[in-house]
C-alpha cells in the first residue's frame, strides 16, 4: 500500500504513535443499481469496498472520485454521503497505529472499466448485491446503510 507522503512526514516526527486520520469509503453501483464493485486487497487478501485517506485540502467526495479512479479505473458520481463513523484502532503490518474517521459515499458508476489500477489491489470485480463477499462488520455495515431507504447520513448518536 502506498503511504502518502503527508503521512511518511508525520510518521517521522510521531513514529507509530496513534494517528487519527480522515478516510473515504465508496460504495459504487453500476449503473443499473445491480452491483457493487470491490478490490481484494493487497495488504490484506480480503475483499472490501473501495476508499483511501483524504489528502490534505481535499474536498471528500473528491477524494472517493479520486480513489475509485486511482484504484479500480472506473468513473464515479457521488450521489449522498452515506455516514460518517469512527473506525475501530487498526495497527498496520509495521507497527504503525492509526484510527480512521470514515466518511462513506453512495456512488454510480458512469464510466470507464473495472480493472486493477494500482498496485493496492489484487483483484477488481463487481458482485451481485446478493453475492457480496464477506466484508468486515464495520463495512457490511456501511453496505448495509448505503443500500437501505434512509436519505438521512448515519451518524453515532452521543
Amino acid at each position: 500500500m502506498a503511504i502518502p507522503e503527508f503521512v511518511r512526514d508525520l510518521r517521522a516526527m510521531i513514529g507509530d504513535h496513534p494517528l487519527w486520520m480522515s478516510g473515504v469509503c465508496a460504495v459504487v453501483l453500476d449503473p443499473d443499481g445491480e452491483r457493487v464493485l470491490m478490490n481484494r486487497r493487497a495488504d490484506t487478501g480480503r475483499w472490501a469496498l473501495i476508499g483511501g485517506i483524504i489528502d490534505p485540502g481535499e474536498q471528500p467526495a473528491a477524494a472517493a472520485v479520486r480513489e475509485v479512479r486511482e484504484e479500480t479505473g472506473v468513473e464515479i458520481v457521488v450521489e449522498r454521503l452515506v455516514s460518517a463513523i469512527a473506525d475501530p484502532p487498526v495497527r498496520f503490518a509495521n507497527g504503525d497505529r492509526a484510527q480512521f474517521l470514515c466518511l462513506t459515499f453512495l456512488c454510480r458508476a458512469v464510466g470507464g472499466t473495472a480493472r486493477v489500477n494500482d498496485d493496492e489491489s489484487l483483484e477488481i470485480a463487481w458482485f451481485p448485491l446478493d453475492q457480496v463477499p464477506e466484508l468486515p462488520p464495520h463495512a457490511a455495515r456501511r453496505l448495509e446503510l448505503a443500500l437501505g431507504t434512509g436519505t438521512e447520513a448515519f451518524f453515532e448518536a452521543p
